[in-house]
């Protein structure tokens, strides 16, 4: 590499990918550090990893292999010791009619080449991968292979640092790259022969290289022991949680264990801590709704409700309420199922329904502990609507979930359960429905030319301008990158607390909430579209739960 640094550099600049004063603050950089002017480069943000990769492959005309696209076996590991790999910069990838493809961060170290023949007992074709991505897929690929014999012995000697044995690293390789990739669940899932191990990152699951089939058993009981569950069972369902740490981060793990024919099957639930719960305004709940979720969080009694499937960031929302309302001259107090994020001063309660420690008993004893706000993970019977009633009628802060299709539904969710009109009328404040939406990258996002979907769109909204995904290396070539929440929000204003006493139709009650400014989740998701965040393609996926090609131009002239 030092030989073709300045190469790199000329060819960077050449194709006015940096400037003149890029590259001398950058050798500025290098000169004041000690450090190398590439690695500088990349510090400083002049230059990715990758493009100098680019540069690298472009000069020294050996192709260029993105690796995060690159279905790697990771049991090549077994090819060389994870030293040497790591003292080249060097793995594997594939071999064919006798020569091996071997990644590598320099194609023109010919001392490197001559040694990787000699463990790889073939010749060697080299092609050039983004060092940061090599270094990367070298860790993961060390750490989830399964060793045996004088290999086991082999790794513990030069790859496992921290003296942790294969399997242990293995689980924390998993659990860590899971995490850095921000995933929110991770499914393990034997196969007949195989280890499927998947990861749900803005709520699509996407295969990744995981341990060898053999490594199945193992990582099971691993995971058991961290959650404190029974090992000798393996015949029946178990759920467990432990707490992991990443990065100064503490994460939440929920464990559900379930047999299967292959084997036990295993989903983790990744739960962040409070340190991820901010102010209401990063909600991306539009002005006037914030403005109408404050003055309703802000009441001294009532009820709040928030709706929408499962996996649809209703926690995180009643968090961050919670979370605004967190003082210490206040006393809020939670029963949940599971507990999925902490907050200090706060009373959080782990429901148990084998004791008999369920969301409406947990209530009861709530109301003699004195709480100014009291928070309910689900309303799911009678009994529990019954008693948050009247813990909102007795001068309590009530939060709680429903689950309804959208927000007017549960009006008519609460008289079903037995609660009257008139209580649902005097004690809901607001209720809330929201959905998750995938975030468009905004490197590679395109113009929509879906007619289907434009003509779905609102009238009023028609001649807006709509993008949609296309992919790029910055998003994995999936088109988008993170996630964001659209909502509806329905106030109990004096117009529509009339209406529920009298008992109108949900036809009635939506036309009364547009009069006072309500508007649905699809018009909000298409607003959000128009702002170039998310698609109309995501918009359609959620809207489609509740809504059809027929009754889309009725709620919209409603």
């Amino acid at each position: 590499m030092l030989d073709s640094r300045n190469f790199i550099v000329r060819t960077l600049l050449a194709d006015g990918l940096i400037t003149e004063a890029d590259l001398q603050r950058a050798q500025q950089h290098a000169m004041a550090t000690g450090s190398d002017l590439l690695d500088s480069m990349v510090q400083l943000g002049i230059a990715t990893s990758r493009r100098l990769a680019i540069a690298n492959a472009k000069i020294c005309e050996y192709p260029f292999v993105d690796l995060a696209h690159f279905d790697i076996d990771l049991r090549n590991a077994r090819a060389i010791p994870r030293a040497v790999a790591e003292r080249l910069t060097a793995f594997p990838l594939f071999t064919v009619d006798g020569v091996a493809t071997v990644a590598m961060q320099d194609p023109l170290n010919l001392q490197a080449i001559d040694q990787l023949r000699q463990l790889l007992r073939c010749d060697v074709d080299p092609v050039v991968a983004d060092v940061e991505e090599l270094r990367s897929t070298i860790a993961r690929a060390y750490t989830m292979v399964s060793q045996s014999g004088e290999e086991a012995q082999e790794a513990k000697e030069e790859q496992l640092t921290t003296g942790d044995e294969p399997i242990v690293a293995a689980v924390n390789q998993i659990l860590s790259s899971a995490a850095d990739a921000n995933a929110s669940d991770i499914h393990v899932n034997p196969e007949e022969r195989d280890l499927l191990l998947r990861y749900r990152v803005d709520g699509v699951l996407h295969r990744q290289q995981g341990p060898a089939r053999s490594a199945h058993e193992a990582i099971v009981q691993r995971l058991k022991v961290m959650a404190k569950l029974d090992m000798t069972q393996t015949r029946k369902p178990q759920d467990g949680k432990f707490r992991y740490r990443h990065k100064n981060e503490n994460i939440d793990v929920r464990l559900s264990i379930t047999p299967t024919i292959h084997g036990e099957n295993v989903v983790m639930r990744l739960l962040r801590s409070a340190a991820r719960i901010g102010p209401i305004g990063e909600l991306g709940l539009p002005s006037d709704m914030q403005g109408w979720f404050q003055e309703a969080i802000q009441q001294p009694h009532g009820i709040v409700l928030v709706t929408g499937p499962t996996g649809s960031g209703k926690t995180t929302t009643l968090y961050t309420a919670l979370n605004a309302l967190n003082t210490p001259d206040v006393n809020i107090m939670t029963i949940e199922d599971p507990v999925e994020i902490r907050l200090p001063m706060v009373r959080q309660v782990q429901a148990n329904s084998e004791i008999g420690l369920t969301f409406a008993s947990a209530l009861r004893s709530f109301l003699r502990q004195d709480p100014d706000i009291i928070l309910v993970g689900e309303i799911r019977d009678q009994e529990t609507a019954q008693i948050a009633v009247q813990a909102a009628m007795t001068g309590h802060l009530v939060f709680s979930t429903l689950h309804t299709n959208d927000a007017i539904s549960t009006i008519e969710r609460l008289q079903n359960m037995g609660v009257p009109s008139y209580l649902v009328a005097s004690t809901l404040l607001a209720s809330i429905s929201q959905r998750l939406v995938r975030r468009l990258c905004q490197n590679c996002c395109v113009p929509e030319a879906d007619q289907l979907l434009l003509t779905r769109v609102p009238a009023a909204l028609r001649m807006l301008p709509y993008r949609t995904h296309a992919g790029c290396t910055a998003c994995r070539n999936v088109g988008y990158s993170g996630r964001l929440a659209v909502f509806e929000m329905l106030r109990m204003t004096h117009r529509m607390r009339t209406m529920v006493e009298v008992n109108s139709s949900p036809t009635q009650l939506l036309e009364g909430a547009k009069a006072d400014g309500f508007r649905t989740l699809f018009h909000n998701g298409v607003i959000r579209a128009s702002e170039h965040v998310t698609s109309l393609s995501e918009v359609a996926a959620f809207a489609q739960q509740f809504l059809d090609a027929e009754n889309l131009s009725l709620r919209e002239a409603a």
